[in-house]
């Protein structure tokens, strides 16, 4: 199991924004893609948006089109997660990931989670 080293979450107000943050090292950020996916309470992970070095962005839900942005720094083997005007359906817990095959954006081909950070939207 790689580790995988998340910050950034907390509460944030609707239309508000926040950016997440996950860590990897540098093997696993070069040859692996890097994703986020996130959990509501009563509901299945799902794959939000997935990033990978020989691709570029791979996946973008529909849910966060045209708010949400993935990125990564290669310098700092670090991907990213911009959460624009986000709303209450936003609120879950994210985790990074670590996907075995870098085209790809699903739950199944992960190899790694990080631990997870709980993002909280409302007034």
């Amino acid at each position: 199991q790689v580790q995988l080293v998340e910050s950034g979450g907390g509460l944030v107000q609707p239309g508000g924004s926040l950016r997440l943050s996950c860590s990897a090292p540098e093997y696993t950020f070069n040859h692996y893609g890097m994703g986020w996916f996130r959990q509501a309470p009563g509901k299945e992970r799902e794959p939000v948006t997935c990033i990978s070095s020989s691709d570029g962005v791979t996946y973008l839900s529909d849910s966060v089109k045209g708010r949400f942005t993935i990125s990564m720094d290669n310098a700092e083997n670090t991907v990213y997660l911009q959460m624009n005007s986000v709303q209450p359906e936003d609120t879950a817990v994210y985790y990074c990931a670590a996907i075995f095959v870098p085209s790809r954006c699903q739950a199944s081909l992960v190899g790694s989670w990080g631990q997870g950070t709980q993002v909280t939207v409302a007034s």
